[in-house]
């Protein structure tokens, strides 16, 4: 994949995960946290690759 700037796959969840928090305006829990990330890995797996997909997909499927 020469050329191509991939972000790696810890990045791409945990900045989709915060941006659910941003959203929702609530403060992180280590309970909510795991869901959240759970769901992003899944997300990801399903295709899913660039932040913003992922953190729509967070913020319409888990509601704060």
């Amino acid at each position: 994949m020469a050329g191509r700037d991939v972000e790696p796959v810890a990045a791409v969840v945990s900045e989709a995960v915060r941006r659910w928090y941003e959203f929702y305006e609530v403060t992180p829990d280590n309970k909510a946290s795991d869901v959240l990330c759970n769901a992003a890995l899944n997300f990801y797996g399903d295709g899913y690759r660039t932040i913003d997909d992922i953190a729509t997909l967070l913020i319409g499927t888990y509601p704060g």
